[in-house]
């Protein structure tokens, strides 16, 4: 709707990942290149955390986008409900590996190693991506434990990266998983944007989109954007959406805290004049509900009252 009058290309705020749209803030910069290095030295087991929104899931992506074809195959898995079998199923299909309807998981386990030792002849690194992996199954870490055991005398056959929110770091601290933690040689973290990181990060966006410099925002709207959103990326994207059509609406090229403010009206679904009919009228709905039974209280014990005092025969 708002493109055309910006001179967009497209929507800059989509909530969709996309390696064109991605800002190098300095902990996303510091993760991707500890994993690079990790990869690069075939250290094994690598993890990624960080909380809802923070760009775990578009860091993959580009980190993947970032390897040689030449020398990586890769596996990116996003269903972490997958049983044992149907893993490893999932992670042949994804390395482009063949294999038969009926096999068992024995053998699915054997014929990925085969795979990966053929792979590694033909000078090919294998990786493997685990996303939202606090959702994982004992039974599926525990396989995932057994793919880290996949190795020759000097090296890993293949690199497994698990991603996911906080307390998959916590998860795999248990006793219970000491075996996989030990395993991680790599740990990253990613957190949320800085208010100077937040103004970057929305003008590099703007830019990417075709702005080229005419869609401003005054220092009120930043601050704004930035205390409301707390610098989660998705959050602000959301915001920075409703944001740009406020302003849309308002034919104006500069984005205001009065433009941010109507869009937070609309995300919270409040009218243009800020209020909340709806949970109002809830409110008076449920007054009325236990008035009712309250006036009907009040009349059957007046009549008890005037009939004890002698009002009634």
């Amino acid at each position: 709707m708002y493109t055309e009058f910006f001179g967009l290309t497209e929507k800059p705020f989509s909530l969709t990942p996309n390696p064109r749209y991605v800002f190098h803030s300095d902990r996303y910069r510091c993760a991707l290149e500890h994993l690079l290095y990790g990869l690069q030295e075939k250290e094994g087991f690598l993890l990624l955390t960080g909380m809802v929104g923070t760009g775990k899931t578009t860091l993959c992506r580009d980190l993947l986008a970032g390897l040689d074809p030449e020398r990586y195959r890769s596996a990116l898995l996003f269903n972490p409900f997958l049983g044992g079998r149907d893993m490893l199923q999932a992670l042949l299909t994804e390395l482009g590996c063949e294999y038969a309807a009926d096999a068992s998981q024995k053998e699915l386990l054997d014929l990925l190693n085969r795979f990966l030792l053929d792979q590694l002849v033909a000078g090919f690194t294998c990786v493997a991506i685990f996303d939202e992996a606090q959702h994982l199954s004992a039974e599926s870490l525990e396989q995932i434990r057994v793919l880290s055991n996949l190795e020759t005398a000097s090296e890993k056959l293949i690199q497994i990266i698990l991603v996911g929110q906080p307390e998959l770091r916590e998860r795999i601290q248990q006793p219970s998983l000491a075996q996989l933690d030990q395993r991680v040689s790599i740990r990253c973290t990613l957190s949320d944007l800085n208010e100077e990181e937040t103004e970057r990060y929305i003008y590099h966006r703007l830019n990417v989109a075709g702005a080229q410099g005419k869609i401003t925002l005054s220092r009120p709207a930043v601050r704004r954007l930035f205390h409301e959103s707390r610098g989660v990326p998705r959050v602000l994207n959301l915001m920075c959406d409703r944001a740009l059509l406020a302003a849309y609406v308002a034919r104006s090229m500069k984005v205001e805290a009065a433009h941010v403010e109507q869009g937070l009206r609309a995300l919270r679904g409040e009218d243009a004049a800020g209020s909340k009919r709806p949970r109002l009228a809830r409110g008076w709905a449920r007054w009325a509900t236990l008035a009712l039974p309250l006036a009907a209280f009040a009349a059957a014990v007046g009549a008890a009252v005037f009939w004890y005092a002698g009002g009634l025969p």
